[in-house]
């Protein structure tokens, strides 16, 4: 290791899946002690990248050198035995068992022939002491929240001892407070001599955390350098091949009549939404801000029935409505893109004409009894392909295999095909590159043109000012204010988030 440079090669790397070549001689290289952003567009082959070296996808061919010498790990299990770990975008975790069990499930310490439970509890506190986790070792998964959970994920991975540690959207579902802890943690593994793969479309978070930057596009490799540099609008030039004047399209919208009243409402099960009261109007986009453990995203929730309202009242173009159940919604009017794609947004072995249309199933009936028209079916889903700007070889490709970009275009394209009054966004542009949250604000602006009413739960600031009209700031459950858009600024939204702390 002493004579070589880089910890880690990847060289010529070429992935073929049926109708796409993931990767074209894409190359990687990081030095000890770095940080190394890998950019690109959604579908640009960041993560198929990472999976080749992880030992998910097997490569087609090229050379991946780890300490200077040739490697080609099988399965996750050798790339985790060897000094390669990654953090997951998607998490995927045992919700059932505890944190003990999700971090140490399949290597679990022993004393003769039975568990250690003392040395796990004891290792586990160790590594969330190190890190400054405030979680508790013996709750369970599925009660923390998604923040907290992709902590776990991260010490999970830190605990492997790793000489590489690939991070893919780590910062998706953390404050601007656990951003700057994880921050810390990076830093401090540098400097023990880790070698950190940075996958992010965040450029401010780019800037601020990373040495190095290689920018794929389109499976292949377009350059890499010094974080130090590039400039922002450089490096989007470099991830689409053109230059991109502006982060977000010109509002012309025109908010009309109101659609969507909402008096009082609060969810039964509590800690949860109290109180909360607001107003939604034709053509208009409402973004709800506030810090994690707000309850920004229970307010969609409970609207669309599935948290059970305690008390309230939800009116649309004047009428009552009771959402008692997701069903009720979409017949009412109402549709919900969820925060978390991949555990309640797609079927993911299923292909993209199911999961464009199940929402929508009753419409292809020719009659109560018959069978679905499969003309129709296929007519909806390359609409959803054609305007949605979908990225696939065919209707029939697994849904799983696209890019997160792609996959959230479809799940929008769903839920526009029931024709909804109202469209409720939870946090749409979550793991989604430049170029594709610009189409989908573009998108956003358009259906408010034409009418639609639009709520946008969102972690990110400047999109909440760059594409709402009037933003609902949420404090510990309540309202803590609504101010118009144009009117505001970041400090003020700031403040009224910690309102009520």
């Amino acid at each position: 290791m002493e004579n070589c440079k880089y910890l880690l090669e990847m060289n010529n790397i070429c992935k073929e899946f049926p109708g796409v070549k993931a990767l074209d001689g894409a190359t990687l290289k990081v030095r000890p002690h770095s940080v190394h952003a890998l950019m690109g567009e959604n579908g640009a082959g960041k993560s198929t990248l990472m999976k080749c070296l992880f030992g998910i996808y097997e490569k087609d061919s090229g050379e991946i050198l780890f300490e200077g010498k040739p490697i080609n790990f099988k399965s996750s299990k050798e790339a985790l035995e060897n000094g390669v770990s990654m953090v997951h975008q998607e998490l995927n975790q045992v919700l059932q068992r505890n944190v003990l069990d999700n971090i140490w499930l399949g290597r679990y310490p022993r004393k003769g022939l039975f568990i250690d439970e003392k040395k796990m509890y004891e290792d586990t506190k160790k590594i969330f002491n190190d890190l400054g986790i405030d979680v508790d070792p013996r709750a369970k998964m599925g009660d923390l929240a998604v923040s907290a959970r992709q902590m776990v994920e991260i010490a999970k991975a830190v605990s492997y001892n790793s000489k590489i540690l690939i991070m893919d959207e780590p910062t998706s579902s953390l404050t601007e407070k656990e951003v700057e802890h994880l921050f810390r943690i990076i830093r401090k593994l540098r400097e023990k001599g880790c070698g950190i793969v940075y996958i992010s479309h965040k450029m401010e978070e780019i800037k601020a955390i990373s040495d190095d930057i290689t920018i794929l596009r389109d499976g292949k490799w377009i350059g890499t350098k010094s974080v130090a540099d590039l400039s922002t609008d450089q490096i989007i030039s470099m991830m689409v091949g053109r230059d991109l004047t502006n982060r977000f399209p010109p509002k012309d919208n025109e908010v009309k009549e109101m659609i969507l009243k909402v008096e009082g409402l609060t969810a039964k099960n509590q800690p949860s939404i109290n109180d909360v009261s607001f107003e939604l109007h034709k053509g208009e986009i409402l973004g709800i801000a506030g810090l994690v453990g707000a309850k920004r995203t229970d307010i969609v929730e409970t609207i669309f029935g599935i948290r059970e309202k305690e008390s309230g009242k939800i009116f649309i173009h004047g009428k009552e409505v009771k959402n008692h159940n997701p069903n009720e919604a979409i017949a009412n009017g109402f549709s919900l893109v969820t925060e978390e794609r991949r555990a309640t947004g797609i079927y993911s072995v299923l292909n993209i004409c199911f999961n464009s249309t199940i929402a929508n199933l009753d419409s292809y009936k020719k009659s109560r009894f018959s069978l679905l028209s499969n003309k129709n079916l296929s007519k909806d889903t390359q609409w959803v392909i054609d305007s949605m700007h979908v990225k696939t070889p065919s209707q029939k490709t697994t849904i799983g295999s696209l890019s997160g970009g792609n996959q959230q275009k479809v799940i929008l394209g769903r839920w526009l095909l029931t024709e909804p009054e109202v469209l409720m966004l939870d946090e749409p542009t979550r793991g989604i590159d430049v170029l594709a949250k610009y189409e989908i604000y573009q998108l956003m602006i358009e259906l408010a043109k034409k009418g639609k009413g639009i709520i946008m739960v969102s972690s990110e600031m400047p999109e909440l000012l760059g594409v709402t009209d009037r933003i609902l700031v949420m404090s510990n459950g309540r309202v803590a204010g609504i101010v118009k858009t144009s009117e505001t600024n970041q400090e003020e939204i700031m403040t009224l988030s910690a309102k009520y702390l």
